[in-house]
């Protein structure tokens, strides 16, 4: 996966007063139940609490993600639009600000410390492609990699702790990586997010298997964000006539049924049966 800008600017285009962070910078973005802790505040570190995608054409992608799980849409600026389920926030589409970027979906995990998570990441043989940025008073983002290159965004909480819904049909469901060393990152996110993986009544939403078990062996390391559906067949349906297409089809994990498809400009993502 190569390096993407996260869909968390360090500050606003001059004149927009709307960011792009995980809970909505959008009035009455207040999370709803489903997303962060009970109580609104944030995720316990390694808690996958965000998503975005880089896409080309951002009116195109809310056609596709509108037709396929029924989100509705809130430009918040020029290039970023907040999606949400049940009045939930979701994720984010983001209009990317280089074509050369890739079109992709990123996986952000809860820090209550972004400055003192990178020093660790750095430490245990990762990169930080992104420094910690604050963003408006709303939290502070940072973009890093893991030893073998996989991109994973991180999110401290400030005033929004991020999903305003999760684990519901159309909403984050499950953040899968794909690695060519299963070994190397279990040591490296176990020592990074060892309480959320393991620790007393953890239920992790992350998990890890080798790139050849699912996709060709020559893949590059990466993060697979699921979304959850009440069908597979009828999402499928959906996705081909969106204008998408099936990458992987449908298989059997321990966490549920899924199968790999991409959406109508190349961005690769999972849907999830549980």
């Amino acid at each position: 996966m190569a390096e993407n800008p996260p869909s968390l600017p360090p500050s606003p285009p001059p004149g927009d007063g709307a960011s792009g962070a995980p809970g909505g910078g959008a009035p009455g973005g207040v999370p709803s139940p489903g997303g962060a802790g009970r109580d609104g505040t944030a995720l316990p570190e390694g808690v996958p609490c965000w998503t975005d995608v880089q896409l080309p054409d951002l009116e195109a992608g809310k056609r596709f993600y509108g037709g396929l799980f029924g989100w509705t849409f809130e430009e918040v600026s020029g290039s970023v639009a907040w999606a949400r389920s049940d009045g939930g926030a979701v994720a984010a589409l983001v209009r990317k600000r280089d074509g050369r970027m890739p079109t992709v979906w990123t996986v952000y995990f809860a820090t209550p410390d972004a400055a003192a998570l990178a020093g660790r990441i750095r430490a245990a043989g990762g990169q930080v492609i992104v420094p910690p940025a604050p963003v408006d008073g709303l939290g502070v983002t940072m973009l890093a990699a893991d030893p073998e290159g996989a991109v994973f965004g991180l999110w401290q909480a400030g005033t929004h702790p991020g999903f305003g819904s999760r684990h519901r049909p159309g909403s984050f469901a499950w953040a899968q990586l794909y690695a060519r060393d299963t070994a190397t990152a279990n040591t490296f996110y176990t020592g990074l997010f060892h309480d959320a993986l393991f620790g007393p009544g953890a239920v992790p939403d992350f998990g890890r298997a080798p790139v050849g078990e699912v996709f060709p062996a020559e893949m590059p390391p990466h993060f697979l964000v699921h979304f959850g559906v009440e069908d597979v067949g009828a999402a499928l349906e959906a996705v081909g006539r969106l204008g998408g297409r099936v990458r992987v089809p449908p298989f059997e994990t321990s966490y549920g049924r899924v199968v790999v498809v991409a959406d109508d400009q190349g961005a690769s993502f999972a849907l999830l049966r549980r």
